[in-house]
């Protein structure tokens, strides 16, 4: 904690919040984030960050495009519909 309060450089106010809870000011890392840490804590080849770089966007792609088409089908959209609400705009 003490290295905190000599980095940081902060207001007395921030400092004693800090020293009480260390999480106030930034939250624990998420599940997915310490399994990146761990991932990328040996080294790796940049050929390898690449391809694992492009992994991560496809999956994120896959995901959003299984939403997308889950709030199509709710919203009963067609493409039919679509060229009427590209053409008005």
């Amino acid at each position: 904690m003490v290295n905190v309060y000599v980095a940081c450089n902060l207001n007395y106010a921030e400092k004693s919040t800090i020293m009480n809870d260390p999480y106030s000011m930034h939250p624990p890392l998420s599940d997915i984030q310490v399994e990146l840490l761990k991932l990328f804590s040996v080294d790796i080849p940049d050929k390898h960050l690449l391809e694992l770089k492009s992994m991560i966007a496809r999956f994120l792609l896959d995901k959003a495009s299984d939403k997308a088409d889950i709030i199509w089908d709710e919203k009963g959209y067609t493409d039919e519909k679509l060229q009427q609400i590209l053409i008005k705009e």
